[in-house]
């Protein structure tokens, strides 16, 4: 299965980065970094509304190389001018050709808070994330023991991270939500064979509780989507593919986010 081809490349890179990177320098970094307050995010998501994570990606395992230019910085300053959610930023370097380079630099060129978009397995990569800059990293329940959740969870917010809890199914939206979750994503994308379903958000949102941001992850096409999405009661929405091919992605996301 592709999510477990993901883990175990993730387990191969971060073993590599941390022997090149001691966690300790990266402790020495945040220590002279101002802590930000992951409260505000989930504030943010909870304004009334629906809030656009604008991502920023090259290519991905279902649709390989989506753009062939990639001026990173450029496309996320759009999202930033159109006033998005959030940004969120692949840094999985083998099938999204992600780095954590580029959330850095753009981290320090938005206003807006950015997401680091990888397979956190382990708290080094929260410590990576916060030392890139970014204020809200992903949970996946399908690749963590609860135990694990619990403690990443912790730790993010020890940090000053915000958290999306990323969940597929009925059993890990309750596992999100007992480990504390602030902000749960469901995935419209199964990861086993990639087919996307809004069925998934609309049979799962109203297992959350409205005191929790309530987040639906890929496959929004166009602004029906959107409507439909926002109709339900989601607080937010990713959007990746869409965006990155839009030819004016601000004005994609001023019209989403302009919804009552």
């Amino acid at each position: 299965m592709i999510l477990d081809d993901l883990v175990a490349a993730t387990k191969k890179r971060i073993e590599a980065e941390q022997r090149a990177i001691p966690l300790t320098t990266l402790q020495q970094t945040i220590a002279k970094m101002p802590k930000p307050d992951p409260s505000l995010v989930y504030q943010r998501f909870l304004r009334p509304g629906i809030h656009v994570i604008g991502e920023v990606k090259q290519a991905s395992p279902s649709k390989g190389q989506i753009v062939d230019h990639f001026p990173y910085l450029e496309i996320a300053k759009d999202y930033d001018n159109a006033n998005v959610g959030a940004i969120s930023v692949l840094t999985e370097p083998d099938y999204f050709k992600g780095k954590l380079a580029y959330l850095k630099t753009i981290a320090q060129n938005v206003s807006v808070p950015v997401l680091r978009k990888d397979f956190t397995i382990n708290s080094y990569m929260l410590y990576q994330a916060r030392a890139a800059g970014a204020q809200i990293v992903l949970l996946i329940v399908a690749i963590l023991t609860p135990d694990q959740l619990k403690a990443l969870l912790n730790l993010a917010d020890q940090l000053g991270l915000a958290a999306i809890v990323e969940a597929h199914d009925e059993t890990e939206v309750k596992t999100a939500i007992n480990a504390g979750a602030q902000m749960i994503g469901v995935n419209n994308r199964n990861l086993k064979n990639f087919t996307v379903s809004f069925e998934n958000s609309i049979k799962l949102r109203p297992l959350v509780p409205k005191s929790i941001a309530f987040i639906a992850e890929s496959g929004v096409k166009n602004q029906a989507d959107i409507k439909e999405l926002h109709r339900i009661g989601v607080n937010g929405v990713l959007i990746g593919e869409t965006l990155m091919e839009s030819n004016d992605r601000e004005q994609f996301i001023r019209t989403a986010q302009e919804r009552d």
